[in-house]
């Protein structure tokens, strides 16, 4: 007999699996989200501001003259819902109210309406008017270009 033992080769674990397909999950993940540098003028604008500049790079919701002062109108497809507090002053909110997440679907008055508990929110900032709702709708982002008010 030779003085080298004979060891079976070691087998890979099952923590040793799960450990390098986490990491190559991580790895396809952070490069799905990574982003592209393509930009040939190597200036770094943001979206919105170079977007205000010209059309492009939001949605177009409505007209301006759609929107009534004091009031506003909600876009279900979108999930958000334009006011215009004072002239000229738009805002948007996400039509899903805080107290359990049902969709709002209503601007009377200068307050808008969750129908299924009766949460009443402002047209001026979203906050809460009448309860059972403890806070206010989420923000969106519109801007004004031309006559069209655009979801960015």
């Amino acid at each position: 007999m030779s003085s080298e033992s004979l060891q079976p080769a070691p087998a890979i674990c099952r923590r040793t699996i799960l450990a390098a397909l986490g990491a190559a999950g991580a790895a396809a993940a952070l490069t799905a989200c990574g982003g592209s540098d393509d930009n040939p003028s190597g200036s770094s604008g943001s979206s919105e501001s170079s977007s205000s500049a010209g059309h492009g790079g939001g949605e177009a919701l409505a007209k301006t003259s759609e929107i009534p002062e004091g009031g506003g109108k909600v876009f279900a497809d979108q999930g958000v819902v334009v006011t215009q507090p004072t002239a000229g002053e738009f805002k948007a909110y996400s039509t899903v109210c805080p107290h359990q997440k049902q969709r709002v679907n209503s601007v009377d008055n200068g307050v808008i309406t969750c129908p299924a508990h009766g949460s009443q929110f402002s047209v001026t900032d979203g906050g809460v008017k009448k309860g059972p709702a403890t806070s206010g709708l989420t923000e969106e982002k519109v801007m004004v270009d031309g006559d069209s008010i655009m979801l960015m």
